[in-house]
């Protein structure tokens, strides 16, 4: 009977930052939702300009365009939800609420940082091997390595969700974070995670670390490759069009490595890293890739003159 009540978990408390006074949590929801906004529009921008305009279907906006999407539904996983809790002051969140979370959560911040190590790779092609660009990222090739990314991740993530949530459940309800992350409910349980530790790390390295090191072996060759080339506009266009990819990647693994890969990280420093890669990162790549490409300033600059010659 008493193993039977340990799994009686019908729902979570999400403490959040109810740990802060009053005007801070009102600032931090300001932000937060101001934020939010920012990102979806960015982000749905950029989706829509490199949809419609033909002359952006190419390997690399094709990937781009796919982390447009990736970001607005990774954002949307978390914040809404934060900021109905802040208006609604019931930081509750049910079990199968928690699941569902969890499970998008995971999957994708797992398939972003897949996404970000096809991009790499797809630099390194272009320029250092850019006689074979076209024939190794065909149109064909790049569906195929992005569905492919989205299928493993949907495995591995799920995999994990039902791992973790199927442990019982019997310490506590409160979940020390602003979201249904792993760590926060791993602590809630009153059995040996061991397991789900082994697992988690395992799926960390497929997801994380090995496209880390795709994304640092393609920039090592993409810098020696450049750094033997004579031409200095040549050069100068290799770096450009890398910038805006290592910017974004230096968010996203930067803020994603010191939660998830370092277990001395306090419930304050959690939340602050969180906030960087589920809704500062999202919110600036928009700008990161649009500010840095001359195509992309294009295409939004012919969309906006074609939009007011409508309205004359």
């Amino acid at each position: 009977m008493a193993a039977e009540n340990q799994t009686l978990v019908t729902g979570f408390i999400l403490l959040g930052f109810s740990d802060l006074t009053l005007q801070v949590q009102q600032l931090i929801f300001v932000l937060l939702l101001l934020f939010y906004i920012l990102a979806v529009i960015g982000n749905l921008l950029v989706f829509i300009i490199l949809t419609v305009d033909p002359l952006l279907h190419m390997p690399m906006y094709f990937f781009l365009r796919n982390l447009s999407f990736l970001e607005i539904c990774f954002t949307s996983v978390t914040i809404p939800k934060t900021l109905v809790n802040f208006l609604a002051g019931d930081r509750s969140i049910s079990f199968l609420g928690c699941a569902w979370q969890l499970y998008f959560l995971l999957l994708f911040g797992g398939e972003e940082g897949v996404l970000l190590s096809i991009m790499a790779f797809d630099r390194y092609v272009a320029i250092c091997n850019p006689l074979r660009y076209s024939t190794l990222m065909s149109n064909k090739r790049c569906i195929y390595l992005a569905l492919g990314s989205w299928m493993m991740c949907l495995v591995l993530q799920f995999a994990q969700t039902t791992f973790i949530l199927s442990l019982p459940f019997c310490k506590s309800n409160i979940i020390h974070h602003f979201f249904c992350d792993i760590s926060p409910i791993l602590k809630l349980s009153c059995t040996d995670t061991y397991l789900n530790d082994i697992f988690r790390f395992t799926v960390s390295v497929v997801v994380l670390i090995i496209p880390f090191l795709i994304i640092l072996s393609s920039y090592i060759y993409i810098i020696s490759t450049v750094l033997r080339m004579n031409s200095k506009d040549g050069r100068n266009k290799a770096f450009s069009t890398c910038t805006s990819h290592l910017t974004s990647v230096t968010l996203f693994y930067g803020t994603a490595m010191l939660v998830y890969l370092q277990p001395g990280v306090g419930y304050a420093d959690k939340r602050i890293f969180a906030v960087g890669y589920c809704l500062i990162s999202p919110m600036l790549n928009p700008l990161i890739y649009s500010l840095r490409s001359k195509e992309v300033k294009g295409a939004l600059r012919r969309k906006m003159l074609k939009i007011l010659s409508f309205f004359r």
